[in-house]
């Protein structure tokens, strides 16, 4: 896993606390899971996309899906970002923001009063 994005030890010591406990069987390694699941999200890919070396794509997923719901991540990101204090700048991507392909015919119907009320262009 050397071209591989992999938590540091540190890394997931910062986090495991906010892990939920395993009742009964114990969990796949959580280190290698979670970072098959950041290195998914970071690049865009498709769940059975993952490399093999985090584990199958379907354990990744099935953690991700539960821990969602649980607010793992939430809670997880949420003290990180307050441990790292104000930040001096904020930054927008929206490259993933895509528009449904029925939003264009919103207009038409008349759901945006203030654009589509307004008078032509000539």
């Amino acid at each position: 896993m050397s071209d591989l994005f992999l938590l540091s030890k540190a890394q997931m010591r910062r986090i495991e606390p906010y892990f939920p406990l395993s009742h009964g069987v114990a969990r796949v390694d959580d280190r290698r899971v979670i970072s098959g699941i950041i290195f998914v999200i970071r690049n865009g890919l498709r769940w059975r996309d993952a490399p093999k070396d985090y584990g199958p794509h379907k354990t990744i997923y099935n953690r991700f899906i539960r821990w969602s719901r649980l607010g793992v991540f939430n809670r997880i990101f949420a003290e990180l970002s307050a441990k790292g204090g104000k930040p001096d700048r904020l930054m927008i991507d929206a490259t993933h923001l895509k528009a449904h392909r029925t939003a264009a015919s919103l207009l038409k119907k008349g759901l945006f009063p203030d654009v589509s009320g307004g008078r032509k262009a000539a």
